[in-house]
């Protein structure tokens, strides 16, 4: 049986993919780190944020950042690919030196805000660049090299700003500003639009706008939508209890019931005056579904950093470095100097009884040591009879109970990535996209409810780094089918526009993510002292996305969504 030929990969599609690099190297290496420095005390280079306002940053900044590209998407279209990347760009990199400037909640959430907007207006063009430069015979592998090349810079970045934050956190921002910076470089001396964007020049703006609607649903139902997710995103971040919660969804629900009845079904009326319409609906439903796979993605970048700070006992891997001093001080560096001020201080704090033994255990591990409770009531005991006696303890500790930057271990996700996408998008590729989404979501679900085997083990390292290389399994089987899918069946003249709508369920699985974190986080893993029940949590809401993918399967959904996107071409059938 033959096979046919595959079409060689033009030259925009790898500068797309360099760009692509940078901006990753940029993002991971602020956002992996985001939730240390949110939570990190002031006094230690941090914010000192609460759980709850660094889940909300971590929920509604990337909301915006994953809806924006639906109408970015489609001014590419409009308007070309490179001047979005040189707006991009013009955009992103004063933002991420600004993150590193404010201290304040207001302040950070806008330069976090200028972030979002920057990355918006990226990411549906270089998605809509890798859509455009393949076809069929080279799709599958040409989104297999671009998520490669995301984690080329998921890998790095993390590494490089773990690195610098030893210096001052002030680096690691300047360091994301220098990449965004190095992408003017390919964007305006090597990009070259995609062989067809002459096509889409025509298109009017309200054109677009209209394409939107038809696609996702009108303002009304957009309206109601997003109203509810801000409304659940509100409880999550404690703005309003459980019982406002209910009231309001109630009064929500039942005004736009009533307005409903007085609408009428013209779509050429106002839009206040139409009936709530959505558009493509399942196209729609398979966004919905595919947020709860990012819902439980995300928690690899929110949470997982900080759990591995507060609870998993890494002292394995570092007895693992000891014959590698080198090794060992980069990857478990501890300032000896300022855990011995630390100890000081949290020792005259729990003498006066304005801090507790477990409240100062959490603010000792930003020092990167993890002390047991027992030997931290002792010590900070004798501390505050005699300060003289830190200086031996924090030696002790800075040898004993030395912890990995939890960057460093989140580091696997993307170094596996890197060196079996390829391999896998390959083995994976004659498959249809639905079922193997299932199979890589209920892989991912597995591997984050691991995650909550690695507290009270004497294997914590071993556990974490385990569970890490589980999820990315999973990660690699479902995430490049997830784009593929929608690619295969958005219009050629729409392509960047319809990988825009895919962001939309990036976009509701952040906003239910950060809330999500910052309740269980507080209320589960540090309130109620359970920390893998945290993790089981999480894993079964992967669960239930897999179900509903497969629900979605089973009842024909997939081939109605590719007959109303392509009305006159077939579905393909599974090899």
């Amino acid at each position: 049986m033959s096979h046919p030929e595959r079409t060689p990969l033009p030259r925009t599609f790898f500068v797309a993919n360099t760009m692509e690099i940078f901006e990753r190297l940029a993002w991971y290496g602020f956002f992996t780190l985001s939730s240390l420095y949110m939570t990190s005390p002031a006094n230690q280079g941090g914010l000192g944020f609460n759980e709850q306002e660094r889940g909300l940053l971590q929920g509604m900044i990337p909301f915006f950042l994953y809806l924006f590209p639906v109408l970015t998407g489609a001014l590419a279209d409009r308007y070309g690919y490179r001047k979005m990347f040189i707006i991009a760009y013009a955009i992103m990199c004063p933002s991420y030196y600004l993150l590193g400037q404010v201290s304040s909640f207001s302040g950070f959430f806008f330069a976090f805000m200028g972030v979002a907007v920057g990355a918006a207006c990226f990411k549906p063009v270089v998605t809509g660049t890798i859509a455009r430069t393949t076809d069929s015979s080279n799709r599958g592998l040409g989104f297999g090299i671009f998520y490669m090349m995301v984690n080329i810079g998921g890998f790095l970045g993390p590494f490089i700003a773990g690195y610098v934050r030893a210096i001052s956190w002030d680096w690691v921002f300047i360091m994301s500003s220098f990449w965004i910076a190095l992408n003017f470089i390919p964007a305006l001396f090597f990009y070259q639009e995609p062989t067809d964007q002459a096509q889409q020049q025509g298109r009017p703006l309200k054109q677009v706008l209209q394409d939107i609607q038809e696609v996702l649903g009108n303002a009304r139902f957009a309206l109601i939508f997003f109203g509810s997710l801000i409304i659940l995103m509100a409880y999550g971040a404690k703005w309003i209890d459980g019982q406002t919660t209910t009231i309001t969804y109630l009064i929500w629900f039942t005004s736009h019931y009533l307005w409903n009845l007085s609408a009428n079904n013209s779509t050429t009326s106002p839009w206040y005056r139409q009936k709530i319409r959505v558009g493509n609906k399942p196209f729609v439903t398979y966004l919905l579904i595919l947020s709860g796979f990012w819902m439980v993605y995300q928690q690899i970048f929110i949470t997982l950093p900080i759990f591995i700070r507060d609870f998993v006992d890494t002292a394995d891997l570092v007895m693992a470095l000891a014959s590698y001093p080198d090794l060992q001080a980069f990857f478990a560096p501890v300032d000896q100097t300022h855990l011995q001020a630390e100890l000081i201080r949290l020792a005259n704090e729990v003498s006066q009884a304005s801090l507790t033994v477990n409240q100062a255990y959490f603010e000792l591990v930003h020092t990167k040591v993890m002390v047991p409770e027992s030997q931290l009531t002792s010590a900070l005991a004798a501390i505050s009879h005699d300060a003289d006696k830190a200086t031996a303890i924090a030696a002790t500790w800075a040898s004993q109970y030395r912890q990995v930057n939890p960057e460093y271990l989140i580091g696997l996700n993307f170094l596996s990535i890197v060196l079996l996408q390829i391999i896998v998008s390959r083995t994976i590729e004659k498959y249809q996209a639905l079922p193997i989404l299932v199979a890589g979501t209920l892989i991912l679900a597995l591997g984050t409810a691991l995650g909550g085997l690695a507290t009270g083990m004497l294997m914590g390292g071993a556990m974490v780094l385990t569970s890490i290389l589980v999820f990315s399994i999973g990660e690699m089987v479902a995430s490049p089918k997830s784009q593929e899918y929608v690619a295969s069946f958005a219009p050629t003249d729409k392509k960047a526009m319809f990988m825009g709508y895919y962001f939309v369920s990036s976009a509701i699985g952040f906003l239910l993510a950060g809330p999500l974190s910052g309740y269980l986080y507080s209320e589960v893993a540090k309130a109620a002292g359970r920390p893998d029940l945290m993790w089981y949590i999480i894993g079964g809401f992967g669960g239930l996305t897999a179900i509903g993918l497969v629900l979605f399967h089973r009842f024909g959904v997939m081939d109605s969504l590719t007959d109303s996107a392509n009305p006159n071409q077939k579905p393909q059938t599974a090899s």
